[in-house]
């Protein structure tokens, strides 16, 4: 109860931009899917093609989908997001329309054609009304598909209750990812029985005083979609108020992890404490392209970044191993090229660190990366961003040839420490500042060879932002270098372990220090 109090109003916008996801996709695919489903019934040669192209579309994984039309389109949000399941909802829609129409008995059709209705008459007259049903079966096949994609769209920042279940999963939070789950599985069958009302309320039963007795029900029960797109786009218009109070609003955003959040929050809360800035917050958008293409296109406007994520995953640059050089050497990049500003560091490092179970590493005798014996078989999990940066798997296998990877797993940061504790891997590239490392018993070998370099962690603000507001440097200069390594280690934990909320944690340090307390600047 506790935590449905705290998420009540964020639930309210939530559903309703998941309704409003959902709803406008399915109806855009109904304006595109039943003229194609109508043109492959009349027209025979192209039922094949019609139908396998929209089959085709289905096959592809929604995340892939999602990736693709983000990078086609070239901006975060819910158009990529409504693109992507109005392709999904084409198949049913398509595939039932045809049907639909081929089971239009052709005595019916005949009829028609002998008391001289053209060929369009036959079709809007006889044949669509009696396949009427067949094809609102694929619309509710369409709508509660639509609903369950729609939950991933949180990943590219288009919002909805997949928001819930993102956050949820950074945290390893079960209650948010309930928060997030139940009510789509609810909204789900809110969305199926409402289409299952229109079909009922469009059928025409009855006779004489009974039709006419059951006219508004029906009427009724056919706005039943209607009604909760409404509701959705209230939920929408009411439960974002706060964000757009303001036309100055500060959008903060951050990669999926729990460091990210609490960076984050930090960073939202100075702001609210020092300016007169609405802020706007975009949690866990998803991973370093994602955020930093949303922040170069003017989509957000600060978020956390990394030195080294900086350098090589997005210059492209070779590893720079003094810290100071490397965060120098991004800020003016980033200067010059995105026009971004690198603002004071918030005071610790953070570095990937080769992680494995103690009694593991303790059984072999491994202390350093050098350590383990060549062609020792590892079973490896790691981040997806890891597996193929410069400064991730490529480069580690090349500063320790030692290291023998049997198999290699797309990890989840977020489950990654749980799953090496377990032994369905033996080893994990873990961020140094994790608590997670301690609390699951994790030995961290010594980067012997120096590859890792250690990386500062600091506000990435766009230029223009600035310029009008540099109030929020000074607000955000507060936090510089106040953070150690173990401080960040312990409030990592804390939400990780202890199930605190990133929001909490946040303002817990901040009013520990002073940060919130002093007079605006």
């Amino acid at each position: 109860m506790e935590t449905l109090a705290r998420y009540l109003p964020e639930l309210w916008l939530r559903t309703g931009e998941h309704i409003l996801l959902a709803g406008v996709s399915t109806m855009v695919a109904i304006l595109i899917a039943v003229p194609l489903g109508i043109l492959a019934a009349r027209v025979t040669y192209l039922k094949g093609p019609v139908l396998g192209a929209v089959g085709i579309l289905q096959t592809i994984p929604s995340l892939a989908m999602l990736a693709f039309l983000l990078v086609l389109i070239g901006q975060i949000g819910a158009v990529p997001a409504i693109v992507a399941l109005t392709l999904y909802a084409l198949l049913p829609i398509v595939r039932n329309t045809v049907t639909g129409l081929d089971g239009v008995p052709a005595e019916a059709v005949e009829a028609a054609a002998g008391i001289g209705m053209t060929s369009r008459q036959r079709l809007v007259m006889v044949e669509l009304p009696l396949a009427k049903d067949v094809i609102i079966a694929g619309v509710r096949t369409a709508a509660v598909i639509g609903v369950g994609i729609a939950t991933l769209s949180a990943f590219i920042g288009a919002g909805g209750l997949g928001q819930f279940i993102n956050r949820g999963l950074a945290l390893l939070s079960t209650e948010l990812i309930l928060f997030g789950a139940i009510p789509a599985a609810l909204l789900a069958l809110a969305v199926d029985g409402s289409i299952l009302a229109l079909s009922w309320g469009l059928k025409r039963r009855g006779r004489g005083g009974a039709r006419a007795a059951n006219r508004p029900l029906r009427g009724l029960a056919a706005a039943t979609p209607a009604l909760l797109l409404t509701i959705g786009a209230i939920a929408f218009a009411t439960g974002g108020t706060v964000t757009r109070v303001s036309t100055d609003i500060v959008r903060i955003s951050s990669k999926n992890f729990t460091e990210q959040l609490i960076l984050a929050e930090m960073m939202a809360q100075l702001i609210e404490a020092h300016t007169d800035l609405t802020v706007e917050r975009r949690e866990g958008l998803g991973g370093t392209m994602i955020v930093h293409q949303a922040l170069v296109r003017g989509e957000i406007d600060i978020y956390a970044e990394y030195s080294g994520t900086a350098l090589t995953a997005i210059l492209n640059e070779r590893v720079i191993a003094d810290p100071d050089e490397a965060f120098a050497h991004v800020s003016a990049a980033y200067a010059e090229e995105f026009d971004l500003v690198w603002l004071a560091p918030f005071g610790f490092t953070n570095t990937h660190a080769i992680c494995l179970r103690r009694a593991h590493a303790e059984e072999n005798g491994w202390r350093a990366i050098s350590d383990i014996a060549p062609g020792a078989p590892l079973r490896a999990g790691f981040g997806p961003e890891f597996a193929e940066r410069p400064d991730g798997l490529p480069g580690l296998l090349r500063a320790y040839p030692n290291l023998n990877f049997v198999s290699i797993q797309d990890v989840d940061p977020a489950i990654m420490y749980s799953a090496v504790a377990r032994g369905e891997v033996d080893v994990i590239a873990a961020f140094s500042t994790d608590g997670r490392i301690d609390a699951f018993d994790l030995v961290v070998l010594e980067d012997d060879r120096g590859f890792f370099p250690p990386y500062y962690p600091s506000p990435v603000v766009r230029g223009a932002l600035l310029e009008r507001h540099p109030e929020i440097a000074s607000a955000l200069e507060r936090v510089a270098g106040a953070i150690s390594n173990e401080t960040m280690r312990e409030l990592n934990y804390r939400v990780d372990e202890e199930g605190a909320s990133p929001v909490e944690i946040a303002r817990a340090f901040l009013q520990e220090h002073g940060m919130l307390n002093a007079d605006r600047q």
